[in-house]
């Protein structure tokens, strides 16, 4: 075979620092888009849906064979932080949190998880990030320290 073949789903998340909530409606969309386009242009994923509240962001992407989830996470959270501090979208500094969280999603759960995504707003109301993170711990069976 002459080329790899891959096709991974992968649902990202990462809050912000102390999970502050920054990321307001003002400046939301542009984030979101800012983040696909280099997704898209410069890692070669292809972005099915963005979407999080004020203190993180949920995307769903298939994952390129050209560059890892670290790499790929670390120069998004990297970039966009800095275009938000530059940009003034907010008084005090913006930053992520140290790390994400990355889950392969089995292409028949695809259309399930982004309307999972799709409804972020609507789902916090009813519980908070860190209680989303604890769920995806015991889903995924994963053990981890909260930052």
């Amino acid at each position: 075979m002459p080329h790899s073949l891959l096709k991974i789903w992968i649902h990202g998340v990462f809050g912000t620092k102390d999970r502050l909530p920054l990321i307001k409606a003002e400046y939301e969309i542009k984030l979101y888009d800012r983040i696909k386009r280099k997704l898209e242009n410069e890692f070669d994923c292809k972005v099915r849906i963005i979407n999080g509240t004020e203190d993180h962001v949920h995307i769903l992407f298939l994952l390129s064979s050209n560059f890892t989830i670290g790499d790929i996470f670390k120069n998004i959270k990297g970039e966009t932080s800095h275009w938000v501090n530059q940009e003034d979208f907010v008084k005090q500094k913006f930053a992520w949190q140290t790390g994400y969280g990355a889950f392969s999603v089995s292409e028949s759960k695809v259309t399930e998880v982004e309307k999972y995504i799709k409804r972020q707003k609507e789902h916090h109301k009813k519980i908070t990030y860190l209680e989303e993170v604890e769920l995806f711990k015991r889903k995924y069976g994963l053990e981890f320290v909260n930052r």
